[in-house]
């Protein structure tokens, strides 16, 4: 009754639907994990974003790796900027997402060490290779506040720090590499200014990082395995139609011989 599973037909379609049952659920627990690490990123950057601001020194010192644990961290650091050494990082993006550069300013601390600032976004200009129109860092002595990063790296972000960009213009912020052209000790990443204000609005500050929404990871995990429990239910349901028509093929012929066989007898 059930030979016909052994038909290349079948037996394609039922290794077919083997391979498929692991592999969907495989998919849903990889969407679980990353539901479960946004989750995770968003309670990192609330509870960081949320605690008192610290000396950026407690936290970070030349040569450092910033760690996980401590992104977004809110430090203060006091020091005079060092304006000489300013650079802008190509192809970043606004809070409208707009496309221009960000400005970064070495912010050189009273025992001589420097850390790099992120001071905001402002257009790029219109010729690439032009530096742009960046306000310029206020003078004298200041204290800033700003979110603790790490140093950007392209397998981290996705960019390729390029070569040959004009003078003062770079892909990455990367405190060693800054530290080259500066000749004195660098912190470890670089602050990303929240305070104070520029005056006029400019460079625009880089807006908090999103920790509210957890995207739709859990909704896709719970689809992946409701097709997984699917494809067992769908292979019973195609044996069972497959059963049923050979079936009433079976049957059609001998329906067809019985009334000839019958006028046969009468003659």
């Amino acid at each position: 009754m059930y030979r016909f599973l052994l038909s290349r037909q079948w037996v394609i379609l039922t290794l077919v639907s083997l391979v498929l049952i692991p592999v969907m659920v495989e998919l849903g627990f990889w969407q679980m994990h990353r539901h479960e690490r946004r989750v995770a990123q968003n309670e990192l950057i609330a509870d960081n974003l949320a605690a008192r601001p610290v000396p950026v020194t407690e936290l970070t010192s030349p040569g450092h790796t910033v760690p996980r644990a401590d992104y977004w961290r809110h430090v203060t650091a006091t020091g005079t900027y060092d304006t000489a050494h300013e650079v802008v990082v190509r192809r970043r993006t606004d809070n409208d997402e707009r496309v221009g550069v960000h400005v970064v300013t070495p912010l050189v601390l009273a025992d001589g060490r420097a850390v790099l600032v992120n001071r905001g976004w402002v257009p790029a200009a219109a010729d690439q290779t032009a530096y742009p129109a960046v306000p310029p860092a206020p003078k004298g002595e200041v204290t800033v506040t700003g979110r603790l990063m790490a140093d950007e790296t392209t397998g981290a972000s996705g960019i390729k720090d390029l070569s040959g960009l004009p003078p003062r213009q770079i892909m990455l912020i990367d405190s060693a590499q800054q530290a080259k052209g500066l000749g004195r000790p660098v912190l470890g990443g670089y602050l990303q200014q929240t305070s104070p204000e520029p005056a006029g609005g400019t460079p625009e500050l880089i807006a908090e990082p999103d920790h509210d929404s957890i995207g739709a990871h859990m909704a896709y995990a719970v689809q992946w395995w409701l097709f997984a429990a699917g494809v067992p239910v769908g292979w019973v349901v195609l044996v069972r139609r497959e059963k049923r028509d050979r079936a009433s093929a079976a049957v059609a012929p001998a329906a067809e011989e019985t009334p000839a066989t019958a006028g046969a007898a009468a003659g």
